[in-house]
């Protein structure tokens, strides 16, 4: 939901009808603008709107300006969030959907996803049956690393308990083709999730637990851009990783 837009068209007492009258349009475009946040209107509605409502058409629209303004490495960052918690869970299963190639998990310990994502595992065992990659890099939970993390954090569900749900959940796809799973330590202060071209990248804050740190949306525009830097980082890790259940598990 375009909120920003909705709130502009309340305190203007401005309906749909009206404000489609004055850009041009028809009323289920305007609808559209307001239940799709994704979807920017061509420059002189925008324009039009704005004059309309008496609002900013960077405050009605960021995405829109913002790509305008921004070139090379700086296009590649789709939005942020201060938390991670305040991303729509919509945004996560939209990438899984649309992914077509490559699905990477690399959060330490992936645990939200089982949480916030109904069904994920039918949807993974779907991806990987069409002939998407999935791979999960977790955090080793016998590690030291993991140990003194957990001390850092101080939360009664520990991170190996957290690691612990994720693998049982994988469990449950063992015998899906194409589906791999890893113990790497490398990453436990920087999440990254890759599907095909876009990225969620999640750097840990010290005594914070994930869902309480910054989050960014990433899509490639370039090569050895911030997009590839990050995914050049979890192919490192996962080319260190020691297998869970891959076919080098069973060596």
């Amino acid at each position: 939901m375009n909120h920003a837009l909705r709130r502009a068209m309340a305190n203007a007492k401005m309906t749909e009808a009206h404000l489609a009258d004055v850009c041009g349009v028809d009323a289920k475009t305007v609808g559209r603008w307001i239940s799709e946040p994704s979807r920017i209107p061509h420059a002189r509605h925008r324009w039009a709107a704005s004059e309309a409502l008496g609002e900013e058409e960077s405050a009605l629209w960021p995405n829109a300006v913002r790509s305008a303004l921004t070139t090379g490495p700086d296009r590649e960052i789709v939005q942020v969030f201060p938390y991670r918690s305040a991303a729509p869970a919509s945004l996560w299963k939209s990438l899984v959907t649309k992914a077509q190639h490559e699905l990477v998990f690399a959060g330490y310990t992936n645990y939200f996803l089982w949480l916030e994502q109904a069904n994920l595992a039918s949807a993974l065992r779907r991806k990987a049956q069409g002939g998407c990659r999935v791979r999960f890099l977790i955090g080793d939970p016998d590690s030291e690393v993991t140990a003194a993390r957990e001390v850092e954090a101080g939360v009664p569900l520990t991170l190996s308990t957290r690691i612990a749900v994720t693998l049982s959940e994988l469990e449950k796809l063992r015998d899906a083709p194409r589906i791999e799973g890893r113990f790497e330590t490398g990453h436990v202060n920087l999440s990254v999730f890759r599907f095909d071209d876009e990225m969620i990248v999640t750097p840990i804050l010290a005594r914070r637990v994930g869902h309480d740190s910054p989050m960014m949306h990433l899509r490639r525009r370039q090569p050895d851009g911030m997009f590839d830097r990050f995914a050049a980082h979890v192919e490192e890790l996962w080319s260190r990783g020691r297998g869970i259940w891959s076919p080098d598990a069973q060596a």
